[in-house]
């Protein structure tokens, strides 16, 4: 089965072909974004394969994907804005969490597939954590450094690829959405 992922985010594209195995995984090869101005991460999912629908070939499947860090200190920030949050966001978290006793966050993914006959399955996967006080680790992106998954005590960039390959918000969801494509 060929599923064309919404993205040129080679680390999403990575982790979807470590999480759907058997499945032959390629980015959208169009030049233009969509405008992702949804209010949810659902909505931007839902856009981005939306988007991908129109350009991909007919037998495809097309898959959106939104995900982001929910910080419970910061009221849900920086929530569907994650990737543009900050040029630092790990910086720049660490300083709105300065001496901010409640850490909790937790990372957020949502999976839209169309498929070729345009029905759609969605799915959710989430991965419960803290943020940590200092960034450790040289794996995964984004947030990674900073985020302590609940049972944990390294953060997921010190846990790595492989942990991350099987564990993540995004491994989740597409395990959910394997599930759901397999009925």
């Amino acid at each position: 089965m060929r599923l064309i992922l919404a993205s040129r985010n080679e680390h999403k594209l990575q982790e979807l072909r470590r999480a759907l195995p058997g499945w032959e995984i390629e980015p959208l090869s169009v030049a233009d974004e969509p405008v992702e101005d949804g209010q949810t991460f659902l909505d931007n999912a839902r856009i981005k394969a939306r988007h991908g629908r129109a350009h991909a070939a007919l037998s495809d499947w097309v898959a959106g994907e939104d995900s982001g860090i929910e910080i419970a200190a910061l009221g849900g920030r920086p929530g569907i804005r994650s990737a543009r949050w900050a040029a630092d966001p790990v910086a720049r978290t660490l300083a709105e969490l300065a001496g901010v006793e409640d850490r909790r966050a937790r990372y957020v993914c949502e999976l839209v597939a169309l498929a070729p006959n345009g029905s759609e399955i969605h799915a959710t996967g989430t991965l419960e954590g803290v943020i940590a006080n200092e960034a450790r680790g040289n794996e995964g992106f984004g947030y990674d450094p900073i985020f302590v998954p609940v049972g944990e005590t390294r953060t997921v960039a010190e846990l790595g690829n492989e942990w991350k390959a099987s564990h993540s918000a995004r491994a989740r969801a597409a395990a959910m959405l394997a599930e759901e494509l397999a009925c």
